[in-house]
């Protein structure tokens, strides 16, 4: 009785911690996202910066030429972006002709089947159109806060990053300060491993994103989309950007099957195609592919990604995945971490075995 009450005891304990965690990393958010995206971006790169030191270059010039790669992808990123809104918008033209005809249409259609004359219809559209003109404004107002957020987080990320490169041994040297000589040598061989671990975090993430590219252009020239290959890499592309990458992509391939086809269900079928895939991303692939690259097992890369949907929304889906496995790292080197690493681990060669 008293054991079970030691265990309910540190259940509870461990609840509460998760609890405050939550709280803070919620209400923190505007400091974390990025901090840790720095942070990712400083241990992807870590490597690179080291090895150009190892050349001879300062750190200085180290930090500066590995930061402003990755900043030189984000502008190749949104300049795509650009590229791909400019395009439609010269396209919208000819849209928003077959728009007006499709719409004239539906209208003959309600009129012949149903009896209801155009006329009669003309309070339906208006009224329709006013609750999407009510609904649109707070869609814009929130789509303009999430844009100023990004721009806020790709603002800070390469900051972040330079801070925590240039200054790595004063981190590492407080990390090992704070666990003591008696967890000296695991931290180090953690911080190593956890070094390893972001690396290979990316390269799954690499292959996600190309997997994701095949099935868009798969179901692209299924439909007879022209440039379909173009549109489906693209499209798996942009949505590295949250938000607005995924939608700002999809409107060219869009554009292109209504202004290639006559009928408006290949447009639909693009849209079609599209949310099939980013559901197979999110809840198939990602998990699947990242958590083999991890070492983590599907079920709690599958948990990471809701948690941080749910805290961070699409910033915590991309960094709570890492958090798992730098979790796992931990529960590797710690002897009473067993429950939590049996949880984490995906081999079941890792596993104590039971007598």
């Amino acid at each position: 009785m008293k054991q079970v009450s030691c265990h309910m005891a540190s259940l509870l304990k461990w609840l509460h911690i998760v609890l405050v965690a939550s709280v803070i990393l919620y209400f923190g958010k505007t400091l974390f996202i990025p901090l840790f995206m720095g942070l990712l971006v400083a241990l992807v790169m870590f490597p690179v910066c080291r090895r150009l030191e190892a050349r001879g270059w300062t750190r200085t010039m180290a930090v500066t030429l590995s930061v402003s790669t990755v900043v030189l992808l984000f502008f190749i990123l949104i300049f795509l972006l650009y590229w791909q809104l400019r395009v439609f918008l010269e396209d919208w033209p000819v849209i928003s002709q077959k728009l007006d005809l499709a719409f004239r249409q539906l209208q003959a259609w309600l009129a012949s089947r149903l009896g209801i004359t155009v006329t009669a219809q003309a309070p339906w559209w208006h009224q329709l159109s006013d609750q999407v003109g009510s609904l649109a404004a707070p869609l814009l107002r929130g789509t303009l806060g999430v844009t100023v957020s990004t721009l806020f987080i790709l603002f800070m990320t390469p900051v972040f990053a330079a801070l925590f490169l240039y200054h790595r041994k004063v981190f590492v040297r407080a990390l090992l300060q704070y666990a003591g000589p008696v967890y000296r040598e695991r931290l180090e061989a953690a911080l190593v491993k956890v070094t390893n671990t972001y690396f290979r975090y990316i390269k799954g993430m690499v292959i996600v994103y190309l997997i994701v590219g095949i099935l868009n252009s798969i179901g692209l020239a299924a439909l007879g989309i022209p440039h379909a290959i173009l549109f489906g890499v693209l499209t798996a592309v942009m949505t590295i950007i949250p938000y607005i990458g995924i939608i700002i992509s999809a409107l060219l391939p869009i554009s292109a099957a209504w202004i290639s086809h006559a009928s408006i269900w290949y447009p639909l079928g693009v849209i079609g195609v599209f949310s099939f895939v980013q559901y197979l991303e999110a809840n198939v692939i990602f998990p699947k592919v990242v958590a083999t690259q991890l070492n983590v097992s599907t079920w709690a890369t599958l948990v990471a990604i809701l948690a941080g949907g749910i805290i961070w929304g699409v910033a915590g889906m991309v960094l709570f995945i890492p958090f798992v496995a730098i979790l796992k790292i931990m529960a590797d080197h710690m002897e009473n971490w067993e429950v939590l690493r049996t949880l984490l681990s995906r081999n079941a060669a890792e596993l104590p075995k039971n007598n």
